[in-house]
């Protein structure tokens, strides 16, 4: 018995050592070497890099629920409360501090005051009825923001917005990587039909983008353009900027394979969704 007891403790202390292994901090980022000539150069990259600040920032706003809805399972809310939340929370400040070095005249903090306020609502989402299809869900969300990152690490000629929105990126893989974890072992539990993991997915995806994005971009152009109003036309005209920067930096492959792990498919099946996915991804996202 004292061997598998050894090997059960190790097994805990290497996921440990892996939880708490150093992290990047604000102070590793050269701010000072921000060239703001580069960064003022596009207008989609401000709309971008200021929504996401906020964003980001907002996290906090609907955690709550979230470890409310896994209380019991200490793995979970721990992992939640200790790690995902503050270094959620870190890429909004960093986000924050990238955006009032590179565009001084943006009042980020009136701004976000504005936001939160209008935003707040929007965090009482509905989480999925079971466990495992939250987690599910979760897994969409780390997709999208990993892919967003990633495209924007790609995209942007600012050497520091590179590495910073890399770096991100990295993150949020990783934290699609512990909620897969969790969506197996309540899968594991609760034996979720592949039909039901789909819709959850799906579900979230139809939310991806959705009213949220309309909130943040409408208090960033109304500090950006004082005196206008982000109607139909105007928002139109943003994302379509946004979208011919990132198009050519798409990691549809990367997406795609995210996308569809939770389903568990054969893996012949895996390769041509994944293919036929990333094929549609490239012409509709981001």
């Amino acid at each position: 018995m004292e061997p598998a007891a050894s090997t059960a403790t190790m097994t805990v202390a290497a996921r440990r050592h892996r939880l708490s292994r150093p992290h990047w901090s604000l102070a590793d980022i050269p701010w000072r070497q921000i060239r703001r000539d580069e960064a003022g150069s596009s207008e989609a990259l401000f709309y971008m890099i200021t929504a996401a600040s906020l964003m980001e920032s907002a996290t906090d706003l609907y955690t709550a629920n979230l470890i409310e809805y896994f209380a019991g399972d200490d793995e979970v809310t721990t992992w939640l409360a200790e790690y995902w939340l503050p270094e959620e929370l870190q890429h909004g400040r960093a986000l924050r501090r990238y955006v009032e070095t590179a565009w001084p005249q943006f009042d980020w903090e009136t701004v976000r005051a504005a936001f939160v306020e209008e935003f707040r609502p929007f965090c009482e989402d509905a989480l999925e009825r079971a466990r495992g299809l939250e987690m599910a869900s979760r897994c969409v969300v780390e997709t999208g923001t990993a892919s967003f990152y990633t495209c924007l690490s790609r995209a942007s000629h600012e050497p520091v917005l590179a590495a910073l929105t890399r770096r991100i990126a990295e993150d949020e893989i990783r934290h699609y990587k512990h909620f897969y974890r969790y969506f197996r072992k309540y899968r594991e539990i609760e034996r979720a039909a592949r039909g039901d993991v789909a819709a959850a997915l799906w579900r979230r995806l139809r939310m991806t983008g959705g009213e949220d994005r309309l909130v943040v971009l409408k208090h960033v152009h109304l500090a950006h353009r004082p005196g206008t109003r982000l109607d139909k036309a105007v928002y139109r005209r943003i994302h379509r900027q946004c979208r011919l920067l990132l198009r050519p930096h798409f990691p549809a492959q990367m997406t795609a394979r995210m996308l569809l792990k939770p389903l568990g498919l054969p893996r012949r099946t895996q390769q041509l969704a994944v293919a036929a996915l990333a094929a549609a991804a490239r012409r509709i996202v981001p």
